[in-house]
């Protein structure tokens, strides 16, 4: 597809969750309410028309004081039989920090899911196994918060037996 086909497309199924879009040099960006993400995940995926069934990645972006939710959880989903791609973006506020798990759908999903939350706080519902991935349990906080301060101490933890 290419232009803003697949925007288009977003926004004609979506049409009032669909915040914000943008196509810039053939990379496709809709911004959409997190009340939809599943919905619009599953329809993208399963759409004859788009067929994205690849999960490329699933990021996170702290904004803090810059835009009006502090986070936006970001999905990069990779149509392998179209070769076209699309960029979803769900703002999260930070006193309702959490969206819901993609892994129902994309199985991939469950460890960029789980490294989201381990840096950035967000929590996934209905995520099988939500817990800490690249640092230990006893860590206190999420280091990829802008507001994480640079020079906390960690508890020390001594060697598994």
């Amino acid at each position: 597809m290419s232009d803003t086909v697949l925007i288009d497309k977003i926004k004609a199924q979506f049409t009032d969750k669909v915040l914000e879009n943008h196509d810039f040099r053939g990379d496709q960006t809709v911004t959409v309410d997190k009340s939809i993400i599943l919905d619009l995940l599953k329809w993208l995926r399963d759409d004859p028309e788009t067929n994205m069934s690849f999960l490329m990645d699933l990021t996170c972006v702290d904004y803090m004081d810059r835009k009006g939710a502090r986070f936006e959880v970001v999905y990069h989903l990779f149509s392998l039989k179209f070769n076209h791609r699309v960029r979803v973006k769900c703002p999260v506020e930070e006193d309702d920090c959490e969206i819901d798990s993609a892994c129902p759908l994309y199985k991939g999903a469950n460890w960029y899911e789980r490294e989201v939350w381990d840096m950035y706080g967000v929590k996934f519902r209905n995520h099988p196994k939500l817990k800490r991935i690249l640092l230990y349990e006893e860590f206190k906080g999420h280091p990829l918060r802008k507001d994480y301060p640079i020079n906390k101490r960690q508890p020390l933890i001594g060697p598994m037996n």
